[in-house]
């Protein structure tokens, strides 16, 4: 069921007659914001009262008398300037609900227009642990794939996983010059993480030595235009065009001395340590022999590719037990190894096609609208990202010619992605929808990117290990508090702890807008109150808990005549009902623009609505018969809806909590 759907349907005939652009004024048809003024509202009538010149009262009227809505709707309120109320009739949704109840998708078809998508998300670096900056692209990424995939779309998820690039070079050098054998032994993931970030910060470190004396003369700089530009205004009267330049100056001097600053910091950090200052000294040039490692092992050296071939299992490992804790799995992981040799073939068209050149011994495509070009091969030949992604976009639409590829990435990727589906299109990839689906940054209470006290990037493993232990202390806490005495045993506690937990964690992201930074927090993440997956899953258990207490055979309940035994009198049974229809709105309106908290916000409703419904309606001790049934059946479809709901967010429920 899709009332919103339904309802516009219904109005846009009205609409075409009366304007050539209908789509936006269908558009304003939405749910109504308090139940006083109905149950949706059209407030179309004031644009286009604007548009018509007439009064947005008359247009309103017009609009109602063409539209057919007796079946569904009481007669239309025409209510202040022109707002149209709609409040739908109970018997309707009696018939509605009851379609839904012995429905085992609830009332939510396919889509009659399926289209292919190849869904590309999360894609970490498989030569170091994965961190908390991977749980938005993965979360994300699966509930979009999964509710594509519900709703009757060819959907293909794809793991690109970072496989071969820089990061084994580093790994590679640091293996040759700076590994613990027994480590490396006994836990090789482990070893081979160290590695790559004691490499990682000797590379940065001479790269930040050679950077400070251009950033040094470049601070200088822009201090002395400062001081001579105050000077020159100082004898002048106060101006909002000098005002205006003296704060562009100080802003540029001030980000000069934040860059200056952070590399100062990186510098600092080594020459500080002992250990590390000796090794800085010792490997001087490890900056370029990481790139020369790097180029022998994608030029088939076989020292490198046996390396590569003994590291590459363990690191997968590793990454698939994160996957199978959150409950994820991919139809492809086609890393960056598996498109190397389609690189050259890339170059080699773009260059047939007239569209790359040289540049500064570079290979670069040059985009219509970007100030810089796009390079696909550097001049020392090592390619990079944006030939790799080329290349998997030809092999994608070669293989499976989907309709859209959408790349669920961090929004700091905007402008590489922007330039990739210029050059993308300029292959002729035209009739594809290439989507970057951003999101922002997870931030600890400082409001900085979440990090350890340490300043290390928080580990997901042990994200997710602190998440479960603190819900594993809710439940406890929660089963302790039970009137009748604690009712789970240590193991039920473990497993219910396990699924809250991860669930917490998955369902802390999903529920803010992908768009937007969040600031990470445990308590908040695993309360009992408020939008978080504690209270959905505690929701769902309630919906269980009645069943069990009212030994209520569930199968036989379902095979009811529902549309005969369904009451909405009170008008939280009504409300309750109205929200149960609106599930299949919710998971529209979240594809719209791939955005997953408009599922999440969807929930949360329905479980408060069903909260106060439960407080204020009894259930099993209701009288008479039918009653008692019919608000069985709002629990179980309750129930079920968030189920599902969370189902498609690819988080699980608990009986019991």
């Amino acid at each position: 069921m899709n009332i919103l759907t339904l309802l516009r349907d219904r109005f846009r005939p009205a609409l075409e007659s009366l304007s050539d652009q209908p789509d936006q004024l269908v558009e304003m048809i939405r749910p109504s914001q308090d139940a006083r003024f109905g149950d949706y509202q059209a407030n179309c009538a004031m644009p286009l009262g604007k548009q018509l010149g007439r009064p947005p009262r008359d247009v309103a009227a017009q609009i109602v008398a063409a539209v057919e809505l007796d079946d569904l709707c009481a007669p239309p309120e025409i209510a202040g300037p022109g707002f149209i109320n709609l409040r739908l009739r109970d018997g309707w949704l009696i018939d509605q609900i009851a379609h839904v109840f012995h429905d085992p998708r609830l009332d939510v078809p396919e889509t009659d227009n399926p289209r292919s998508y190849i869904v590309d998300y999360s894609s970490p670096n498989v030569a170091k642990p994965m961190h908390v900056g991977h749980i938005r692209s993965t979360v994300i990424g699966d509930a979009i794939y999964r509710t594509l995939k519900f709703m009757g779309h060819t959907a293909i998820s794809d793991n690109h996983l970072g496989d071969w690039g820089t990061q084994f070079g580093m790994i590679i050098y640091g293996f040759k010059h700076f590994l613990d054998r027994a480590r490396y032994t006994g836990r090789p993931v482990e070893e081979l993480g160290r590695l790559y970030k004691l490499v990682q910060r000797l590379v940065e470190y001479q790269s930040a030595r050679r950077q400070q004396p251009a950033l040094d003369a470049e601070v200088a700089r822009r201090r002395q235009q400062l001081a001579d530009r105050q000077q020159e205004l100082a004898g002048e009267a106060k101006s909002k065009a000098g005002e205006k330049e003296l704060r562009r100056l100080r802003a540029q001097l001030v980000d000069a001395e934040s860059r200056r600053a952070a590399l100062s910091g990186k510098v600092h950090a080594v020459d500080d340590d002992p250990e590390l200052a000796s090794l800085a000294a010792a490997h001087a040039t490890i900056d370029q022999a990481v790139l020369e490692e790097t180029a022998k092992l994608h030029a088939g050296d076989s020292q490198n590719r046996a390396l590569w071939t003994e590291f590459l299992p363990c690191c997968k490992e590793n990454i698939q037990k994160i996957y199978a804790r959150l409950g994820i799995a991919f139809d492809q992981e086609l890393g960056e190894s598996f498109y190397h040799d389609r690189l050259a073939g890339v170059v080699a068209l773009l260059q047939e096609k007239g569209l790359a050149r040289e540049s500064a011994g570079a290979e670069c495509v040059f985009l219509p609208d970007f100030a810089t070009p796009m390079i696909i091969r550097k001049k020392d030949g090592a390619y990079l990202y944006a030939t790799t992604d080329l290349a998997t976009i030809q092999y994608r639409m070669e293989t499976w010619d989907p309709d859209a590829i959408l790349y669920v990435v961090d929004h700091r990727q905007h402008e590489h992605f922007e330039k990739l589906f210029a050059a993308a299109r300029l292959l002729g990839y035209t009739n594809v929808d290439l989507r970057h689906i951003q999101f922002g940054t997870v931030l600890g209470e400082d409001g900085k990117p979440y990090r350890t006290r340490s300043g290390d990037v928080v580990g997901l493993e042990g994200l997710m290990d602190e998440a479960v232990r603190r819900a594993y202390e809710v439940v406890c806490n929660n089963d302790d508090s039970k009137p009748g005495g604690a009712e789970l045993t240590e193991q039920q506690r473990r497993e219910i702890a396990r699924i809250v937990g991860h669930a917490a964690l998955k369902y802390a992201d999903l529920s803010h807008n992908r768009t937007s930074d969040y600031v990470f927090s445990y308590d908040k993440m695993v309360a009992l109150e408020g939008n978080t997956a504690t209270y959905m899953q505690y929701c769902y258990a309630r919906t269980q808990s009645i069943f069990a207490r009212g030994n209520i055979d569930v199968a036989a309940l379902r095979a009811c005549d529902a549309g005969r035994q369904l009451i909405v009198a009170h008008p939280l049974e009504r409300g309750l009902v109205l929200e149960l229809l609106r599930f299949g709105d919710a998971l529209h309106e979240m594809l719209e623009d791939y955005r997953p908290n408009i599922l999440t916000s969807y929930l949360f409703s329905l479980a408060t609505k069903f909260a106060k419904f439960y407080q204020q309606c009894d259930v099993l001790r209701a009288d008479p018969e039918r009653l008692r049934t019919s608000r069985l059946i709002l629990c179980d479809l309750t129930g079920r809806t968030i189920q599902l709901g969370l189902a498609l967010l690819g988080i699980d429920v608990v009986d019991k909590m």
